[in-house]
Formats: C-alpha cells, sequence, structure tokens
C-alpha cells in the first residue's frame, strides 16, 4: 500500500536514570535502571519521510529476574539485544505496515536475545519476555513514524484503508475481514482512571517519613498520595510467601484508601493484588481472599482483580487457576508474550490478561484483538514508564476497552525522568487531578507526542 513504509534509520539512545525512592516488587527493589530512548525515520510509497520516537525502561529485574546474574550483566545484555533489533529492523527492505514489519521480525529477535546471552555466557537466557521489552521502543518508534509521515494519528491506520493484511494473517481464518481497529474505540478516552502503586516498602502513612526522606514537595506516604491526587485505584504489592503480612498489608492499604476518600467525597475504592509470581499455587490466593471475606467484606468486594500470583513458566507448573477465578478474576501477566501463552492461559482458566506497551504496540494490539473478540477481559499496565513510554501507554490504554484505567507511576518512583517539555504539554497526563489522566494533549499524527511542541519547550 502506498502509505506503508520503508524503514531508513533507527538510533537507540540511553540513560540511566534514579529512582527517587526504592521500588520493591515480588523479590526485588529497583533503585536505578537504563531507559531506552529511540527514533526511527521512515518513508512511506509517496517518498515523503517523518521520524518517530518510543521509549521504555530496559528493566531486567523485572523481566529477567534470574539471581544468578548480576544487574550489571543482564543490563548490558539487553542494551545489546536492543541496539542488533534496531540495526535488523533498519536493515527490513520491504514496505510494510508496522504490525507485518514487527509480526515478520518476531523470531529474529528471539534468535538475537539467545545469541546475545550465548556469546555473554549468560544462563539462563533471558526470557523471550525480555525481549519484548528490548524491542518494545523501537517497535513504538516505528508506528509513531508511520502516523506521521501518513499524517493520521496511528490509531486511525489500524483498519483496511492502510492495512493489506488483516488479522487473519496473525490470528487464523475466523477474524478474515477483521482489523486492529475493529477492537479499538474511535477515539481517545478524554480521562482514563489510573491505578497507583503501593510497593513493597512504600510507607502508609505521614507518620512513618523519616527526615531521610525526599524532601522535594512529593508525598512520601500513601494517604498524601491519597489526598493530593485523589487516586481510587491502587495496585498492592504483595510478598505472596507471608499471608499475615499480605493480609495487614491489604487490609491497610484499603482503611487508608477509604479514609481519604470518603473525605473526598469518593464512594467507591478498587484494588488489584499482585505477588509478581512468588505464590507456590493458587491456593495461597484463595486463601488470602478467605481471610479478607472474613475479617472485611468490604474490603473483599474491592479487590478488582488478582494479578500473576504464581510463576511465569506455564509449562512447568500448569496450574489450574479454575477455582481462583470462580472468587476473583486472575490476570496473567509476566507469562503472557505471545498468542500461544495467551491461550494456554485461558486453557488453565486464567481470567485475563494483562497488556503492556513494554510487550510492543504491534503485539498488544493482536492481543487486545484476540482478548475482546472472544470477551476476555484485559488490562493495561506500565513498566513505571516515565517520559515518552507513559504517554504512549495512557494513549493506548486510553484506546482500549480495559478492565479498568491504566497504571501510571512513574510520578512516584521516577518523576524526574521525564522533561520540562514533555510534562508541559502532556500536563494532564502527567499530573493525575481526582485519580485520572486526562487526554486531551494526545493530538497530531503519529502516537500524539506533539513532539515538535516538546523539543521547542527543551530546547
Amino acid at each position: 500500500m502506498i502509505t506503508d513504509i520503508r524503514i531508513r534509520e533507527i538510533e537507540p539512545s540511553y540513560t540511566n536514570e534514579v529512582c527517587r525512592t526504592p521500588l520493591k516488587f515480588g523479590a526485588v527493589i529497583v533503585d536505578e535502571l537504563p531507559f531506552c530512548r529511540v527514533r526511527a525515520v521512515v518513508e512511506n510509497g509517496r517518498g515523503e519521510v517523518a521520524e518517530g520516537w518510543g521509549g521504555i525502561f530496559l528493566m531486567d529485574l523485572w523481566a529477567w529476574p534470574t539471581p544468578e546474574l548480576s544487574h550489571e550483566a543482564k543490563s548490558a545484555a539487553m542494551v545489546e539485544v536492543n541496539q542488533r533489533f534496531a540495526r535488523l529492523v533498519e536493515s527490513y527492505t520491504e514496505p510494510a505496515h508496522p504490525i507485518d514489519l514487527f509480526m515478520a521480525l518476531e523470531g529474529d529477535l528471539a534468535r538475537i536475545n539467545r545469541d546475545v546471552c550465548t556469546e555473554r555466557a549468560l544462563a539462563p537466557e533471558q526470557p523471550f519476555l525480555g525481549a519484548l521489552v528490548c524491542a518494545s521502543a523501537v517497535d513504538a518508534a516505528v508506528h509513531d513514524a508511520f502516523g506521521n509521515v501518513n499524517g493520521i494519528s496511528v490509531y486511525d491506520g489500524y483498519g483496511p484503508e492502510f492495512m493489506e493484511h488483516d488479522l487473519s494473517r496473525h490470528l487464523g481464518p475466523e477474524f478474515a475481514g477483521r482489523y486492529p481497529a475493529h477492537y479499538l474505540r474511535p477515539r481517545c478516552l478524554p480521562e482514563i482512571p489510573i491505578f497507583h502503586l503501593v510497593g513493597g516498602v512504600d510507607k502508609l502513612t505521614r507518620a512513618e517519613v523519616a527526615d531521610a526522606d525526599p524532601q522535594d514537595g512529593v508525598p512520601n506516604s500513601l494517604d498524601d498520595w491519597v489526598k493530593q491526587d485523589g487516586v481510587f485505584c491502587l495496585k498492592v504489592k504483595l510478598r505472596g510467601t507471608d499471608l499475615e503480612w499480605d493480609l495487614d498489608r491489604t487490609l491497610a492499604v484499603h482503611r487508608i484508601g477509604k479514609e481519604y476518600l470518603i473525605d473526598r467525597g469518593e464512594e467507591r475504592l478498587y484494588l488489584s493484588a499482585d505477588t509478581n509470581e512468588q505464590c507456590e499455587s493458587p491456593e495461597y490466593i484463595i486463601e488470602y481472599l478467605r481471610r479478607i471475606e472474613e475479617v472485611n467484606p468490604d474490603c473483599f468486594e474491592d479487590i478488582l482483580y488478582i494479578e500473576q500470583p504464581t510463576e511465569r513458566d506455564l509449562t512447568a507448573s500448569r496450574h489450574d487457576m479454575r477455582a481462583l477465578a470462580a472468587i476473583k478474576p486472575v490476570i496473567i501477566d509476566e507469562s503472557l508474550v505471545g498468542l500461544e501463552t495467551f491461550e494456554l492461559a485461558m486453557e488453565l482458566g486464567w481470567s485475563g490478561i494483562a497488556l503492556k506497551s513494554c510487550k510492543g504496540q504491534s503485539a498488544s494490539l493482536i492481543l487486545a484483538s484476540q482478548a475482546r473478540q472472544s470477551g476476555i477481559p484485559y488490562t493495561v499496565q506500565d513498566l513505571t514508564n516515565p517520559s515518552l513510554a507513559l504517554i504512549h501507554s495512557v494513549g493506548l490504554g486510553a484506546r482500549l476497552f480495559t478492565l479498568m484505567g491504566v497504571e501510571a507511576n512513574s510520578r512516584q518512583f521516577f518523576p524526574a525522568s521525564t522533561t520540562p517539555g514533555e510534562r508541559q504539554v502532556h500536563e494532564g497526563i502527567f499530573t493525575v487531578r481526582d485519580g485520572v489522566a486526562r487526554t486531551g494533549s494526545l493530538q497530531g499524527p503519529g502516537l500524539g507526542y506533539q513532539m515538535a511542541r516538546i523539543r521547542e519547550i527543551d530546547g
């Protein structure tokens, strides 16, 4: 199609970003991370040229949580995978739609990942989830550039007017004549609820705040966050190995959230609970929910879903999730790396899936189409996305039919990683009020970054 693009240039760059306060989830604590920013230059069939942008944290501690390998070694390998994938995309000579381009190279991404880990003697090698993270900023930049060069919001480019191939190419004959556009909102939600993260070492009340905590005007405790931002969706990080701690933590978070939201005139609080794979079996969470319901039925009612309680390798354990899913929806996250794991998760009784921009715009759109067609709920979560990554993720969530809102927790842990221009142009995304992000700034072509205005401010 004349709107298909050829890649002319892919340019990744990196900065090291330091946590404002430590972020604990599962068995790890994050202090600093490399942020990858990618610039893509493309040309369409009319000979028009434009650039696009993407960004993501290369978070090995989430994507590759192998304790036998150092954070430094894994981070360096992720940078190498990112660079090699960028060179591969840059060398792709066929004109294509961004989704078809990514899907054509997905197998090569797996090969690059294996090669890098073998050459660096890193074992066990990075899971494919980590490889997707390495590729995601490249994929985002290509989608943004596709929209920019064709003068459209990229979300308007996912239908038959701009795609040579329908979804049957990737999802089978039952999707003949169907395109991602059929499963998207026609325009962004003007407002979207955001989930506020309550990390494993986060302070819940102002009384816990010490002189050593940052004194920069940003809240240091959950109660102050709720008062300031009016957040009514809270994601609670649990241990998954200490039931009493998890119960106490959940009840305390619920109590604080309710207290301050009632003061604001809000009636409903939504909780999600996430152990990041730490539970040995679903029975742990079943008992956790039973005890919550027994002690505080109101808290139990406010739990919207459970996220990834058990290990990510579905074939190794094959836990039956049906008993847990009968109590509360259970959402697969770290295990979800493609259509095969999607299908296996449904076979094992998981309720729904977690989409993340760090797994790729292309893959997220295909999985969202499959889920929507099948009546399976999905969430949009982040990777503590700052900067362009948050703009992208909120825009994705606002175009989809999520179970409830979207995550946006970089304002808690990496507020300095967003440029003044990004913050000023997209003030409604980076500054949460009444618990929602406002998407009115997602304007113009591509992913709606308004990069020209951002650059003008940032100089």
